[in-house]
């Protein structure tokens, strides 16, 4: 499903304690956009509709939607220091707009 580096499982894990919540569902949602490039979306959601689909990864739980487990396969979700700023980063080769970063 989502591989989810270290530094990304222990952001979501420090995101958790800040809300207070023990454990409640990531959920990633991706649109595609005319011109075909993806738009991610996240945040905890501890609502899970008919047709999700729930899964694990270092201990983080993630819900998706039926759009958009076609859409997941292969990707990586890191949590890296772009600009002097940390963030969240989606590495899907799925998306017709990736391009690996340079090692």
């Amino acid at each position: 499903m989502i591989k989810l580096s270290d530094a990304a499982a222990k952001q979501v894990k420090i995101s958790l304690e800040q809300m207070g919540e023990a454990e409640v569902p990531l959920r990633i949602a991706i649109s595609v956009k005319e011109n075909g490039s993806f738009h991610y979306n996240m945040g905890f959601d501890s609502n899970v509709n008919e047709g999700d689909k729930t899964f694990d990864e270092k201990q983080v739980t993630f819900v998706v939607d039926s759009a958009t487990l076609p859409l997941i396969g292969g990707m990586q979700m890191d949590f890296v220091e772009i600009e002097g700023e940390n963030q969240i980063v989606f590495l899907n080769p799925n998306d017709p707009h990736y391009k690996p970063p340079a090692e």
